[in-house]
């Protein structure tokens, strides 16, 4: 690598855009510093499915925005993020081979821009972001920096990839059932799930879903900072997160007081958990203790209700139906079966089968779930402590090899048993990189505020990033 290349590839986006406000470099060369990152780590990890190289050298070579984050190197995942001039797939093959080009931003792609973010392409994730890895047919699987023999999770793996080996400091996730939490305990991340409603979906997508956007990051003060460059509502948005009081950046390093914090440090539904996860979430509640807060066994009852899996999946499949048929949208024509992995064909069949009644049956039990989950917080606990996973990063194939895609299903159950229920009840949701077992893997574990307390986790993470620093931990 060149000097700079090498000198900026462990910065945070804070200290790559303080660079440029200096005057030390100029955006063109932060992007060719990163374009060189890229090609030189990509090929053993295929993070990054799209290059959009010359574009963002003419981005960066021209007037920026005045953001805080001007002429930073940045990626957008392969799903859900239209950029206007240019193509995105989901990670599905038919899409890869038409490669239809977006013609409008969305509002979050919109409000990156205006930041000062420049984009240098795709990374990659599972065809429709529905499993925990990032395996697609359309572009193979993208490995874990740590180890890469095993899965940097998914479905916002590429970025997490990205990130986590240093081609770009930060990178634009999102998640419907953990799949920001997910790769950042894989790749050693913070990874923030905003409350639903605190960033816009629009202007094609219902913000009432399961799904929200954000970005992965090796820093507290760079998911803070960016929060405030794009939360808030867009045109037409109908579910709305509570405004901060304050800028979100003004809680990193902020006093959080004393927090009662409860602990769940085993399977909420009796199911198994790898050691190295109990070990995280155990190391972090002693962690928490030490820094002054109360930390007791606890959790919320419906976390251990068996009727959850059935409420999120019947959610989730309809997803999967109404994605296809977006696909379908973007290519021209619907979609056929042999154009779709199994597993998101199944579910989609399977929701296409469900009643009108059923669906809006389903709604109500989750609006159930939702208030009832929530209660906790009123009750007066602070945070949930969980680990993220349910195991360390699994090896390559270990979800897609098999052939049957309800086994696929399950064992993705088995992989993410703490994260979907946060999807539901549209809570803020952050993995913390505080743990690495024997294997020199990261093993994240997940703190769970009130609705619309993002601030609450921002400031817990930055105590806890003074007091077990992790950035010394690189691949």
């Amino acid at each position: 690598m060149t000097d700079l290349a090498d000198q900026t590839r462990w910065l945070d986006a804070v200290a790559h855009a303080a660079l440029i406000e200096q005057g030390e470099v100029t955006a063109l060369e932060l992007v060719e510093a990163a374009i060189e990152r890229i090609e030189q780590l990509d090929p053993a990890l295929n993070a990054v499915v799209m290059r959009w190289f010359d574009h963002a050298r003419e981005v960066a070579s021209a007037e920026l925005p005045d953001g805080p984050f001007t002429g930073v190197p940045f990626l957008l995942k392969d799903l859900g993020a239209h950029y206007a001039g240019q193509a995105m797939t989901g990670g599905n093959q038919a899409l890869r081979r038409a490669m239809p080009m977006s013609t409008l931003d969305t509002t979050l792609v919109s409000r990156f821009k205006r930041a000062g973010l420049v984009t240098l392409g795709r990374t990659n994730s599972p065809e429709l972001g529905s499993v925990p890895v990032t395996e697609p047919v359309a572009y193979g699987p993208t490995r874990n920096p740590f180890d890469t023999e095993r899965t940097p999770g998914g479905s916002s793996g590429g970025a997490a990839a990205a990130v986590a080996s240093g081609m770009v400091p930060i990178a634009h996730a999102s998640d419907g059932g953990g799949s920001i939490r997910i790769p950042a305990s894989c790749c050693g991340l913070i990874g923030l799930k905003p409350s639903q409603g605190r960033t816009s979906m629009g202007p094609l997508r219902a913000e009432s879903g399961l799904s929200v956007e954000l970005w992965v990051s090796r820093s507290v003060r760079d998911t803070a900072r960016l929060l405030d460059a794009v939360h808030g509502p867009g045109v037409g948005d109908t579910v709305i997160a509570p405004a901060p009081a304050r800028a979100y950046a003004n809680e990193v390093g902020a006093d959080p007081g004393r927090l009662r914090v409860g602990l769940l440090d085993h399977h909420p539904r009796g199911g198994s958990l790898h050691a190295d996860c109990v070990t995280a979430a155990r190391h972090a509640a002693t962690l928490l203790e030490s820094l002054g807060h109360a930390v007791e066994p606890g959790f919320p009852a419906t976390l251990a209700d068996e009727s959850f899996t059935p409420r999120f999946m019947g959610l989730w499949g309809t997803n999967m139906a109404t994605g296809i048929e977006g696909f379908g949208t973007m290519l021209g024509r619907p979609l056929e079966q042999h154009e779709v992995e199994p597993v998101n064909w199944l579910q989609a069949e399977h929701a296409r089968r469900v009643s009108g009644v059923d669906y809006a049956n389903g709604l109500a039990a989750v609006a159930e779930f939702r208030r009832a989950t929530q209660q906790w917080w009123a009750d007066g606990f602070d945070l949930l402590l969980t680990p993220t996973l349910g195991s360390p990063p699994v090896p390559i194939g270990h979800l897609t090899a098999t052939g049957d895609p309800l086994d696929v299903m399950r064992r993705a159950g088995d992989f993410v048993p703490f994260t979907p229920a946060f999807n539901m009840t549209g809570q803020p949701a952050i993995n913390v990189p505080l743990y690495w077992n024997d294997e020199g893997l990261p093993i994240g574990v997940q703190l769970v505020a009130a609705y619309g307390a993002e601030h609450v986790l921002i400031r817990v993470a930055s105590q806890l990033e003074q007091a077990a620093p992790w950035t010394h931990h690189v691949p």
